[in-house]
Parts: C-alpha cells; structure tokens; sequence
C-alpha cells in the first residue's frame, strides 16, 4: 500500500506593494496553523517518507514551522523543493504525482489550492470538499506503480483541520457565549443551548485525539449541562429529563479515563516524582499506550448516527416550550430552598468523616460539593464569598481524588509492566509518599468548617 499525504499551505497574507505571489509569507496565524499540524504529521507517519514542497515561501515557511515543533532527532533530510509544486492546475499536478519514482512509498505534498483539492478530488470520491489552509489529508493507494494510477482508486484514511488539532486555534472560532440576561430561565435556556453547540463544536478535535484540551473541554460542558438538569430536577418536574440526563451522565464516564490519563501524565512532566529516569520513562511509556484502547472506543461512540441523534435530541428538548415552561418556574426562593438541603446534608457527611473514613467517602462528599456549587451558580444573587467556599472546597477535594487516581494508575503499572525488583521498590517507595499526601489532604478536609449559605 502506497501513502499520499496533501497538505495545503497555512494561512499567508494578502499581496501587498511590491510583493509577488511567490513572495508572500505566512501571517501569524498561519505559523500557528503549521506548528499544530506537526504532531499530526508526525502522528500519521506522514514524515517518515518523501517531503516534497513548492518553492512558494508559504509553503517553505509552513515546513519550516512544522520542523521546529518536532523532536530534535526526527529526520527531515528527504525534503525536495519542487519548482513543478507551484501551480494551481489539478492535471499538471496529477501528472507530477504520477512520475513519482516507484521507491517512493510515503510522500508528503505541500502545496497550493485549487490544485491540491482537484487532485485529491480525483483520486477520491470521498474527498469532496477543499482543502482550508494547512489541513491535511491521507490518502493510501494500491501498492502499484505511482504511474498506474486511476481515477477513484485512493481511500481517504484520515483529515483534518489545524482547528481541530488545536484546542488554542479552535478557541478563536468556537461559538461565541451569548449575552446571559439576569432572568433566571432565560439565562439557564442560553446557557445550556450554548454548552449543547460548544459540545457539538469539539467533538472532531476530541476525536482526532491530538489535543487533550479538546476532551477537557468537552467534559466540562457535558457535566455542566449534566448538573444543571439535575439542579433543575430537584427544583421542578420536567417530563423526559431524567432519561437525557442519564444519556449525558454516560457520554461523561466514557471520557473518565482518558482525562485522568492526561492529568496524570502532565503532572509527571511538572513535577517529576521520586523514580529513575529509566522507570519514569517507562511509567511515561506505558501511560501514553494505555489510550489508544479507551480513544478508539469513544471515537466508534461518537460516529455513531445513534449518537448524532440523541445530541440534536438533547438540543431540541432544551429549546422546546415544555423545557422554557419549567425553567419559567424557577425562582431564587426555590432555588435556595434546595440548596439549603443540600447544605445541610453536605455538612452532615463531612461531621461523620475521620481520618479512617474510606477514600470513597471523600469522593462522595466532592459530589455533593459540586451539585451545591452548580445550583448555586443558577441563581445570580448568590454571594461570591459563598462561590469561592465551595471552588475552594471543589479543589482541595479534586486534589485528594487525583492523588487516589495517581496511585490506582501506578499500581496497574506495577501490576502490569516487566519492572525488575529495583523499579518495583521504587514504585512502591512513590505508592507510599502518595499515601502521605492523601493524609494530609485528609486532614485538612477535617478541619473544614461547616458550609452556610
């Protein structure tokens, strides 16, 4: 099997004066297009053959700038800066393509539209659309002479768009939050209709996978709409939530151990813990394997069209006048009301913890934690002094749940690696200095006062 892989230059900018087309460089949004396409190439193995690249100093500058993203001994010695790549015509470079020597197993294209978008148009009837700039395609072909090719004879493997490789360059064009209004219903209506959109808007960046950001935030706006349907369920009756809720609570667990995967290892890189170089590597190692399993799994759930319809079901049902008539009868009053129950009964777990309370204790008391600052976030007249309380009390109980998750990821690599007996003490060493801070962010959960609103 052969591997063509199209990448259209990054964003450049506008003639100008003197400036001929050939001269025109790439704007600043257009070096950060080409650097978040670096992992993706690299990830794709798109580099692992034949660069080639128009002399156009667009697409010289977005190589430049996918190099310098690369570990410093990725090898990048086959590139070939072909005159024949600055053209715009789909058949001159079809026909460039097709003189490609028959060695050449993996290539790389980096050139100009709309010549790049004809010839992956006639190689395949999948790719149907243009290429934006400094998007990528992978094409694979039979493993026949370059020269044999036929029209629709390549399979589109993979694309993408720097916007869904990178949360940062997606963040700039994510729908825009609307202006919340100090109405209750109305601002809950919008919030919930915003988060529905900003879901749906993330979902190819979380499957593409290269960015965790993008599952980060995903999570966090499902779980935000999660608690505020559960707050409003514990306010008023509202036909069908129920099921909708527990359709999102399930989406949600399906991202847990991808997220915890990620804070896990991005706290190995911020604060390296006491083990070898050889076993952190190896710890490393084996934590960026473990995805791959859980990644697939939640990319076959959401290509699902049962997925697709059950999100544009929950975004009908929030726009619906059955869902506005229950909102409408949300009140600070009744709002409260709840929230002083959940108060009461947060300050009665925390009575009964002691420093021999099970680690899912705590765990229980952060839900609840959550819950009361969620329906406390629904009415605007809650005081800030209060919120911050409850972040407070959110983090110091996030903190002690990821050191527990530190510790369950550990021992699975203890469990599950060829570690001689020297790596396992260390190991067990770390296991032990884990089980000292979850003491002393026991400790301090104790001495937490009682909430009151």
């Amino acid at each position: 099997m052969r591997h063509l892989y199209v990448m259209r230059h990054a964003k450049a900018k506008r003639l100008s004066g003197d400036m001929t087309d050939h001269q025109r460089p790439l704007q600043k949004w257009g070096k950060r297009q080409a650097r978040a396409m670096a992992p993706v190439l690299q990830g794709w193995q798109a580099l692992e053959g034949e660069i080639y690249v128009s002399p156009a100093a667009r697409t010289r500058e977005t190589f430049d700038q996918v190099a310098v993203q690369l570990p410093s001994d990725t090898q990048t010695d086959q590139v070939h800066i072909e005159q024949a790549l600055y053209t715009f015509d789909g058949d001159m470079l079809l026909e460039w393509v097709k003189a490609l020597p028959d060695g050449v197993e993996r290539a790389l294209i980096i050139g100009h539209d709309p010549a790049l978008s004809d010839l992956v148009r006639w190689l395949s009837h999948e790719a149907s659309y243009s290429l934006a700039t400094g998007s990528v395609l992978h094409l694979t072909l039979p493993d026949s002479s370059w020269t044999t090719m036929e029209q629709g004879g390549a399979e589109l493997a993979e694309s993408l768009v720097p916007e869904e490789a990178s949360y940062r360059l997606f963040k700039r064009l994510a729908p825009t939050p609307p202006d919340y209004q100090d109405e209750i219903a109305s601002r809950i209506g919008d919030m919930l209709e915003h988060q529905c959109r900003l879901v749906s808007a993330l979902e190819p960046g979380v499957v593409a996978g290269f960015d965790p950001e993008f599952l980060h935030q995903y999570r966090v706006n499902l779980r935000r709409s999660r608690a505020v349907g559960e707050s409003l369920l514990a306010i008023v009756k509202v036909s069908g939530l129920k099921k909708r809720l527990k359709r999102l609570k399930h989406l949600g667990q399906a991202t847990s151990d991808l997220r915890d995967l990620d804070v896990f290892l991005k706290y190995l890189n911020k604060s390296p813990p006491p083990l070898s170089a050889r076993t952190l590597e190896g710890l490393k190692q084996w934590l960026q394997a473990c995805p791959q399993a859980q990644h697939k799994s939640l990319y076959q759930r959401l290509s699902t069209p049962e997925h697709a319809e059950q999100l544009q079901g929950w975004q009908t049902f929030i726009a619906s006048d059955e869902f506005k008539q229950a909102l409408s009868k949300l009140t600070p009053k009744r709002i409260n009301k709840v929230l002083d129950k959940r108060i009461a009964c947060q300050n009665d777990d925390l009575a009964a913890l002691s420093l021999d309370s099970p680690d899912s204790a705590l765990h229980e008391l952060r839900k609840r934690v959550k819950r009361i600052r969620y329906l406390a976030d629904l009415n605007p007249e809650a005081p800030t002094s209060f919120l911050s309380t409850l972040k407070h009390r959110q983090s110091l109980l996030g903190e002690y749940q990821d050191v527990c998750t530190r510790q369950i990821w550990l021992d699975a690599f203890i469990e599950s690696s060829d570690l001689d007996a020297e790596q396992k003490q260390e190991c067990v060493s770390w296991y032990a200095s884990l089980e000292e801070s979850k003491h002393k962010l026991h400790k301090e959960v104790l001495g937490l006062a009682p909430l009151a609103s």
